[in-house]
């Protein structure tokens, strides 16, 4: 016997795997962008120091006055340039361009770079962009120059080059970040599993308890109805268990056969409306009476429309008298007019009331009663249906007709309790 997995499980798993997803890359994200920011402090923080160090060299900021100044000022820039700095320039404070050094290596870097404007600062602050050129980390670096004063003397342009081993620590700083965060954000994910398990066992006994208590309230006032009709509720017991079989040879989900077993439970409940001297008469119903009679589906409707929870039962309650060629009542309906539940309450209905003992008359037997079924295939039954019942009924009838109270109650709470929950969606976890 093959046991069906528990859906709750997987549907728990599958949001805390989206939960999952999405907190890492909320988090992950946010936590790659920070690295990223501490990356570009860290090299423009690099880059601005080995920049102040040019103030110390001495250098004037004046426009050279002949070559040999140039020639000097030339060589004092080129001491500077180390293994970082690969192009260097210097401009006075009007921006004029003094001097320019270009590593022999970065020439044509030199040549892209020189296609890219360039703003000077207005706000006395040094101004950085990071680049990626030739799989190269750069930083382009404009940095204000200062007199002793304060004053800004001239600016410092540098391309500073990120070293392979510096890249490499930063990245790696990068994925060690990455790493604990999403596993924080797992680990957490993880742990909240039993907490969600455990409280959804809670909400889930909660829901079985309601929907349990739902379908024995309908089975009490079903009950309380055929107490009325009848000294017993077997007949009541019989209609639902014949309309869960037919139910099931149909196909009818979950849904439709709780909605079926409610109107089975509750297809009379308008008979609360009706007198004693006409519902318990022994007699032939004469014709006013029996127009009193069929004013208990109208009853019944008005009944269940004050419960939500019941009004899947109105199918059922409110066309069970229809016939399938449309002499029936209250409405006339015909055909596939008439709700499927309530084509498949009419034959079981019927069939119970031939086949059983009542109070007012004896039992035709089963096979008498299903020939009565037979002829009234496409005149009071659905013909399909018809047809489904009478290769069910024999063994039902034989199984369910010397059962008492006592022996059907059990059974058909088990039965109902299973298509409750299964339109619920309710396991245990």
């Amino acid at each position: 016997m093959s046991i069906a997995l528990n859906p709750i499980h997987g549907i728990i798993l599958r949001q805390l795997a989206i939960a999952w997803i999405l907190l890492s890359l909320l988090f992950g994200g946010g936590a790659y962008f920070l690295e990223l920011e501490k990356i570009d402090d860290f090299v423009v923080a690099l880059a601005t120091s080995e920049s102040e160090r040019f103030t110390a060299l001495g250098i004037s900021l004046e426009t050279p006055k002949d070559a040999a100044a140039s020639s000097a000022m030339h060589e004092k820039v080129q001491e500077f340039t180390g293994r970082n700095f690969v192009i260097i320039e210097i401009y006075d404070p009007l921006h004029k361009k003094l001097v320019e050094v270009v590593s022999p290596h970065y020439t044509d870097l030199e040549h892209k770079l020189s296609k890219r404007s360039h703003v000077f600062p207005v706000d006395g602050r040094a101004h950085y962009e990071r680049l990626n050129i030739r799989d190269t980390n750069l930083v382009q670096i404009l940095v204000p120059l200062r007199d002793p004063q304060g004053e800004i003397s001239g600016y410092f342009e540098g391309v500073f080059v990120v070293d392979a081993a510096t890249v490499a620590r930063l990245r790696a700083d990068l994925l060690r970040t990455l790493s604990i965060t999403l596993f924080a954000v797992l680990l957490t994910t993880v742990t909240l599993y039993p907490v969600i398990l455990s409280l959804n066992r809670k909400v889930l006994d909660f829901s079985r308890e309601v929907v349990k208590g739902n379908l024995e309230m309908a089975s009490v006032l079903g009950a309380a109805i055929a107490k009325r009709d009848s000294d017993t509720n077997a007949h009541n017991y019989r209609v639902t268990l014949y309309a869960i079989a037919l139910g099931e040879a149909v196909g009818i989900d979950a849904t439709a056969m709780r909605a079926l077993i409610l109107g089975a439970f509750l297809h009379d409940v308008g008979k609360i409306g009706i007198s004693d001297n006409i519902l318990l008469k022994p007699g032939k119903l004469t014709e006013e009476e029996f127009a009193v009679m069929r004013t208990h589906v109208g009853l019944g409707v008005d009944i269940l429309r004050e419960a939500a929870w019941l009004q899947a039962a109105l199918d059922v309650v409110g066309d069970h008298h229809e016939k399938f060629d449309g002499s029936g009542y209250p409405h006339g309906r015909a055909g596939a007019d008439i709700p499927l539940n309530a084509r498949i309450f009419a034959i079981v209905d019927v069939f119970d009331a031939l086949a059983s003992v009542r109070p007012y008359k004896k039992s035709m037997g089963c096979e008498v009663a299903l020939e009565i079924i037979r002829q009234g295939a496409g005149k009071h039954f659905d013909p399909v249906l018809v047809q489904q019942f009478i290769a069910l009924a024999p063994a039902l009838h034989q199984r369910y007709d010397a059962a008492d109270d006592v022996d059907l109650n059990p059974l058909l709470r088990e039965r109902g309790m299973h298509y409750f929950f299964a339109a619920a969606q309710l396991k245990s976890a």
